[in-house]
């Protein structure tokens, strides 16, 4: 992850709970969830990355999952571990700073599980990342285990190409107001680049500030990731959606074998 889009998070890191209407909710169905998907695989070892504030990370550790969380932005880590320690897991998660280009140096597998939800992946621009990637995902799995991947829902921004998203309106029970938006720039590939511009208004009334923050992705659609994790050897591809984002499973063949290596 470059440095421009590490600026990007550390400086959303301290708002991202009031991007969800319900932030504990929203902590309980993402628990929820991934226990869902998790059932009867065995799994109790789940490696997190790009965990963000701890959005998935925090319910799996009170479901009693083994969670390592990593991401690359300080910011984001520092907020995650308050939040851990805010309802009482910042002792079972095992937080560490790495992109994923890092974790092959920096964590231990083998893991029954790997996460990698919040839009993270696109981050990837190019093919070589995104295979670079699942195939790192893939060696730090046992054989069996399981790959989860959230993404946006890309398809319609791809097909309308839109320059202007509305965001979110949240007033606090002081009166101080909460106002966020999208400016987006398209770059036309192949591959598709879109640079999100975020603006954040914040402040009482009679006095509101806004910063800009900016970050580039790749709009990736499902097919695409897709066939990269079955070129890879990934098997049971499954995609399912979850509000937000579009979710794809998959498993780690049994002979433990890429079709790559």
């Amino acid at each position: 992850m470059d440095q421009q889009t590490t600026d990007f998070y550390d400086t959303i890191a301290d708002y991202y709970p009031l991007f969800f209407r319900d932030w504990d909710v929203q902590l309980e169905r993402e628990g929820l969830g991934l226990r869902a998907v998790f059932r009867g695989k065995g799994v109790v070892r789940i490696l997190d990355v790009g965990c963000g504030p701890g959005t998935q990370a925090i319910p799996l550790a009170k479901l009693n999952y083994q969670v390592v969380a990593t991401d690359p932005s300080p910011g984001m880590l520092r907020k995650a571990h308050d939040m851990a320690e805010a309802h009482g897991v910042a002792d079972n998660i095992n937080f560490e700073r790495a992109g994923i280009a890092e974790l092959m140096d920096t964590v231990v597998g083998p893991f029954d599980a790997i996460i990698c939800k919040g839009n993270v992946l696109p981050h990837m621009l190019s093919d070589d990342e995104i295979e670079t990637a699942l195939l790192t995902f893939w060696e730090l799995l046992r054989p069996g285990g399981t790959i989860v991947i959230g993404v946006r829902d890309f398809e319609a921004y791809l097909e309308h190409r839109p320059s202007f998203l509305p965001g979110l309106n949240h007033v606090d029970d002081d009166g101080k107001e909460f106002i966020t938006y999208e400016i987006w720039e398209w770059e036309e590939g192949p591959p598709v680049i879109a640079t999100q511009n975020l603006y954040i208004t914040e402040g009482m009334p009679d006095h509101l500030m806004t910063i800009k923050r900016t970050v580039s992705f790749r709009p990736l659609s499902t097919d695409e990731i897709k066939v990269v994790l079955l070129e890879l050897g990934y098997e049971d591809i499954a995609q399912q959606p979850d509000r937000m984002e579009q979710v794809i499973t998959a498993r780690k063949s049994l002979s433990g074998i890429s079709k790559k290596r």
